[in-house]
Parts: C-alpha cells; structure tokens; sequence
C-alpha cells in the first residue's frame, strides 16, 4: 500500500476504523492495524489517537453524529406523528447499516459523562425530544414529562435496533414492529398530555 500523504490524516484513521469495526468487529481493532491499513508508520495514529480508547470514543462520537444527521431531517420534512415514524425508519436502516458501530456507540455512551461521546449523544437525545415536541406538543406541558417521553422513545428505538443488529429478528421484520412501537408510543403520549391540560 502507497503511503498516506494528504493532509487530514484523523479523517482517514476514522474512516479505516469504521470499516475494520464492520468488518472485523471491535475486538480486532488496534492503533497499529490502523496504522498498517492507511500506509503509515505504527506510531502516526498517536498524533491524533493517544490510545485505542481515544480511538474508540472518536469512532463513537462521530457515529453519533451521523446517526443525528440522518434522523434530523424527517423531523424538517414533516414536522408532526409521521415525523416518529420517517425518524424510526431512519434510525432502524442506521442500525442496519453500521451494527457494530452502533453497539460502540452505546456502550460508550454508558460509560463516559463527559467528552465529544456524551456531547454528540446529547445532540441526538436533543433532536428525539424535538421529535416528540412536534408529535404531542402544545399538549405535554411538563418539561420533565417531555423529556421523560423522549427518554421512552429512544430506548424503543434502541431496542428495535438491538434486536436487528442482535440478529434476532431479520430486519424486515423490524418495519411492523416500529410501526406498531410508534401507534403505541402516540396512544400514551397523547394520554400524558391530555393529563396534563389545565381542568
């Protein structure tokens, strides 16, 4: 393999990353095979990567973003309850997509408090709980019960997903049950904020 000599050389140690956690799952994913696979000596990914951990959560942070920047958009397109829908759909295919990105993302999620993980998993939490806002809202009148709605929302659709990337259930199956998730989710929110109207 040539050596690697453009400029932005974390993008590329992020993009190789990504495809060996595809291909061969987190365990076999080290600095130096980064190293092997973009052409560069053992110890440039530490120029920008001080551990594999440093590694891990840039993967995990970035996956987070293109989760946010995949789901956002249904929310622009039809603001309202089909929006839960579109944004399911987009999260399932994202699951379907990158399983063990996904699996990094989460677990890295619960593991760290601060730092560019918890930033970019509070920017997609933002995004759900807008979701929710735009399907229910102005009827939820308590900040703490929105925010405790997108809470029960995201785990729905982390768990759909685990099931996919589980292998569990074969990813076709997963579009019936988000539908039926998401009917499920709308009948008990709309009952949240009918209990929460002035009397």
């Amino acid at each position: 393999m040539p050596p690697f000599h453009h400029g932005n050389l974390r993008a590329e140690l992020l993009d190789r990353g990504e495809l060996l956690l595809r291909e061969r799952g987190v365990e076999q994913l080290s600095l130096r095979e980064l190293a092997r696979e973009a052409g560069v000596s053992h110890g440039a990914p530490r120029n920008h990567f001080p551990d594999r951990a440093a590694l891990l959560e840039a993967l995990a942070a970035r996956g987070f973003d293109r989760l946010a920047d995949a789901v956002e958009p249904t929310l622009l397109r039809d603001p309202g309850p089909a929006s839960l829908h579109a944004a399911g759909r987009a999260y399932l295919d994202f699951a379907q997509e990158n399983p063990a990105l996904l699996n990094l993302m989460l677990t890295a999620k619960s593991e760290l408090s601060a730092g560019p993980v918890h930033e970019a998993a509070a920017r997609m939490f933002g995004i759900t709980s807008a979701l929710v806002r735009a399907a229910v809202a102005p009827g939820i009148q308590q900040p703490e019960r929105l925010q405790n709605l997108a809470l029960v929302l995201s785990s729905m659709l982390q768990g759909i997903a685990s099931l996919i990337t589980s292998q569990r259930i074969p990813a076709h199956d997963s579009r019936p049950l988000l539908d039926e998730a998401i009917r499920v989710f709308l009948d008990g929110a709309r009952g949240a904020a009918h209990a929460d109207r002035p009397r």
